[in-house]
């Protein structure tokens, strides 16, 4: 779920400065990146790894300021989404964007470490920490890290309230997945859990009009360049991001 890139950062720190990989400037460089309020001015920002109320329990390392940073390329995708879903009464309310790799280091050792627990019964309570590498929870790379990858969601101004989509961002299990309840491909909602797929577990599962919310943000990503992931319902990223191949490193603060 949180794709961490460990590999290149050990090696580097193996090397004389001398030797760092020639893409060490590179992915420095910001110079192609926006603040996503200035692309999108009306954009609901709850950056939860600045704050507490995240799977951690602590703001993350290299979210020095509350703001949203994307690659120009997924910033103007991100605007016609959010023109899109604001004809139909919503508003986009961002979760985290750009995520630079000191940021993904400290998801590492937080998930190294067996005794912190602290954020359990808000983010994980089904599963142990130890599985969370084994399960894909947490990988070794994360799109966000590319600078072209976006999780969010819609907020209702009928209501003035986030859209009800059946379950929390950052949620580490399959109720997450955009095939939870139904078939995210045509839309059809079934109820039906097919990971467990017992009466029980069915009755606990979304709603239909939770379904169909989901939908909802899914079908206006996709319509205006932007993939899904197949393990979270709030992860999507540009279809043709700039920087496919690079991971880069400058903090979160405003442009």
């Amino acid at each position: 779920m949180k794709k961490i890139l460990l590999t290149l950062f050990a090696v580097a720190a193996l090397l004389p400065s001398c030797q760092k990989p020639q893409c060490q400037r590179a992915e420095e460089d910001s110079s192609n990146f926006v603040n996503i309020t200035d692309v999108v001015p009306d954009v609901i920002l709850e950056i939860r790894y600045y704050g507490t109320y995240n799977f951690v329990g602590k703001r993350i390392d290299g979210y020095l300021q509350p703001v949203a940073l994307l690659t120009k390329e997924a910033a103007d995708s991100l605007k016609a989404v959010s023109d899109d879903v604001k004809a139909q009464g919503f508003r986009l309310k961002i979760y985290d964007a750009y995520r630079p790799q000191c940021a993904v280091n400290h998801f590492v050792r937080w998930a190294q470490d067996p005794q912190d627990t602290c954020m359990k019964r808000y983010f994980y309570p089904m599963l142990d920490k130890p599985v969370l590498f084994e399960q894909e929870y947490i990988y070794e790379k994360s799109g966000h890290t590319r600078g072209s990858t976006v999780d969010l969601t819609l907020f209702y101004m009928q209501t003035e309230k986030e859209l009800d989509m059946g379950g929390t961002f950052d949620w580490f299990g399959h109720e997450s997945h955009p095939d939870y309840c139904g078939n995210p491909h045509n839309g059809e909602y079934t109820g039906i859990d097919k990971n467990l797929n017992t009466e029980e577990v069915q009755q606990k599962g979304l709603t239909e009009q939770q379904f169909n919310n989901r939908m909802i943000l899914r079908n206006a990503m996709l319509r205006h360049g932007f993939k899904a992931l197949d393990s979270e319902w709030w992860h999507f990223t540009l279809e043709n991001e700039p920087y496919p191949d690079t991971y880069f490193e400058f903090p979160v603060k405003q442009l």
